[in-house]
């Protein structure tokens, strides 16, 4: 860890210790220094902007409530993190099913509009064959790659080792690739993108 990143972990950790005395100031700041990734993670995961933001207040009405119960043995934004990842799983478990993203109309646009409509279906197909990985693999690749955690602490929020997170991880770039080639393949051949890859682990 960077000395920039330990000194950020001892100064969130301080503030922790404060809002478990009752301050409003520290836990405020708590929620500027944190709230904007864990609700970009939450909406990735949950593939919905409102709800995800239930699911941030709840994690930090539960950061207000457990400040006296946090160990420093993990870095806050670990420990927010696992919050917010836990909270995401119940309700997509208890949605039961995965949201697809809707497929943009194909009416005739101009080169330059073209350019920024290919590269909004090349996005779009991304956070689709995102959507389509299992829960803990998409999981896995969000910590790591978008919200910038270590492995370690990755593994921590998942509650995994660190040998299963790289096994997560390497499952789910592999599935990832694949869904992407697979896309590519329908479109060319004019057929609706594929569902296949949405079960397993």
């Amino acid at each position: 860890m960077s000395r920039e990143r330990r000194e950020e972990s001892l100064e969130d950790a301080e503030l922790v210790v404060r809002v478990g005395e009752g301050d409003v100031a520290a836990y405020r700041e708590l929620v500027r220094r944190h709230g904007k990734r864990l609700h970009h993670y939450a909406s990735r995961m949950l593939n919905e902007s409102t709800e995800a933001e239930d699911v941030v207040q709840e994690a930090f009405l539960r950061l207000w409530q457990r400040a006296t119960s946090y160990s420093p043995d993990a870095r806050v934004t670990t420990w927010l993190h696992r919050i917010v990842h836990n909270l995401a799983v119940d309700r997509l478990r208890s949605r039961g099913r995965w949201q697809a993203l809707d497929d943009d109309s194909d009416a005739p646009v101009s080169a330059p509009q073209g350019r920024q409509l290919e590269a909004a279906r090349q996005a779009e197909a991304l956070e689709r064959a995102l959507n389509l990985l299992p829960e803990r693999q998409r999981a896995a690749l969000l910590l790591v790659h978008l919200n910038e955690l270590s492995g370690k602490e990755a593994a921590r929020v998942l509650g995994v080792t660190d040998t299963a997170l790289e096994s997560l991880l390497s499952r789910a770039r592999r599935g990832l690739r694949q869904l992407l080639e697979r896309n590519t393949r329908s479109e060319a051949a004019g057929h609706e993108p594929s569902a296949a890859g949405k079960n397993g682990s």
